[in-house]
């Protein structure tokens, strides 16, 4: 009788154990590990493309893995992609990203890294197109020719960053962009910073709901006499308390009212908090200067990046000669000089775009785009914001559900073990 009884009121605590458990280690699944850990099997592969959809996603699966790695930085380029439909694509265009990060002070910054490079430029393009004539030069001449051209290089450059910046929605690709950055520890540290007190939520509520569910269960047991009644409520248990966390972080979107209370989702409640969060790392790691140097050279339109400043660049020698362009042309001959414009149009646009990828200058550029981004997201509806978080992990939800399920039996089956 006192091992029965002792088996009954210990329900409730390990049911309470089951929920903390079941959301402790469920977050974990989340995380980690950042990269797979596991096993190879190269004949999983094959089966893997047999099996149902849902059960294909499954972290490792489709590379023949028997492990696991969790489930946000398995997602990575996937949630980058969301990123960009359910979030970053709403808060602004490529153009008014780039605005942000001030064409101006874009063109300064590349005016005073290059200004000390523009003779070797000149020194190098003349003795390769015109050895004899440049070579021939004298030394006064020489130092004027660089002084024109360093004279007309502010405006020059900043005509490239005024071109850039009109025509940035064609040169640049965003959602390409962010899903090259999106890397595993990227999207790690997206989903922990802004939904870390959810997450702690989740851990905690996991105990006392357990408890709760427990006492019910436990009254139960006292009138059903069967040792698989708490393995098979267990599995209930265990399920419930993972749909219920998911939904009280997200549900309802718009605040309503019961009796005294205020419902609404935990996440969407701290939209504005979270929408700094996520300001300051789409600012500070996504949608920089150096992010948009480098996909602007190295991006699939960089060609057209290169055309575009080479279109630019190429008066250039026109400007610095002045009035002596027509003798030089007359004297060289129209192929040669053609030749040397080519060359100062073309050469220089790796050097004019490397100091973009400055890391000082980046995170000073980064302030107005971290305040226009937490801007438009706390004016985001309630219901956008938090589809921009849960959109990523929607599908996988299942997997939680079920961990929880199977713990929940596992907890069960433990405590028939230890009470009978």
């Amino acid at each position: 009788m006192n091992s029965s009884v002792l088996a009954i009121a210990t329900v409730p605590l390990v049911t309470g154990v089951i929920g903390y458990v079941t959301n402790w280690t469920g977050v974990l699944m989340l995380f980690y590990p950042v990269q797979f850990k596991g096993i190879r099997a190269p004949w999983l592969r094959k089966v893997a493309r047999m099996l149902p959809y849902k059960v294909r996603q499954m972290p490792g699966l489709m590379i023949g893995g028997i492990g696991w790695q969790g489930i946000v930085p398995s997602r990575a380029a996937k949630m980058g992609s969301l990123a960009v439909d359910s979030g970053i694509a709403k808060l602004g265009t490529p153009s008014e990203f780039f605005k942000q990060l001030g064409p101006e002070d874009i063109a300064e910054q590349i005016v005073a890294s290059t200004k000390g490079d523009i003779r070797g430029t000149v020194d190098t393009i003349l003795q390769r197109e015109q050895p004899t004539l440049w070579g021939g030069l004298p030394a006064p001449v020489k130092e004027l020719v660089y002084e024109r051209v360093e004279a007309q290089l502010p405006d020059i450059v900043r005509n490239v960053t005024n071109q850039v910046a009109e025509h940035i929605d064609a040169l640049v690709d965003v959602k390409l962009m962010v899903v090259k950055r999106f890397d595993p520890e990227l999207a790690n540290r997206v989903f922990l910073e802004m939904g870390r007190r959810e997450l702690k939520f989740i851990q905690n509520f996991g105990f006392f709901f357990g408890f709760a569910l427990g006492i019910p269960v436990a009254a139960l047991m006292y009138v059903i006499d069967a040792w698989w009644l708490l393995p098979i409520l267990g599995v209930l248990i265990g399920y419930v308390t993972n749909w219920v966390a998911l939904w009280m972080i997200y549900e309802p979107a718009e605040p309503e009212r019961v009796g005294p209370f205020r419902l609404q989702g935990l996440f969407i409640r701290r939209q504005p908090e979270v929408s700094e969060v996520y300001a300051g790392i789409v600012a500070d790691e996504i949608l920089t200067v150096s992010e948009f140097g480098q996909e602007l050279l190295h991006g699939p339109q960089s060609d057209r990046t290169r055309a575009l400043i080479e279109s630019s660049m190429r008066p250039a020698i026109d400007r610095a000669l002045g009035p002596a362009r027509a003798p030089v042309r007359i004297a060289i001959g129209s192929r040669d000089y053609e030749a040397i414009r080519e060359s100062f149009a073309a050469e220089p646009v790796d050097s004019m775009m490397t100091p973009l990828s400055d890391p000082e200058f980046s995170r000073r550029q980064a302030d107005t785009m971290r305040k226009l981004i937490a801007e438009r997201m706390r004016a985001m509806s309630p219901q956008d914001f938090g589809e921009m978080l849960r959109t990523a992990t929607r599908e996988d939800e299942w997997l939680l559900l079920l961990h929880g399920a199977v713990l929940g039996l596992a907890g069960g089956l433990l405590h028939v073990a230890l009470f009978g």
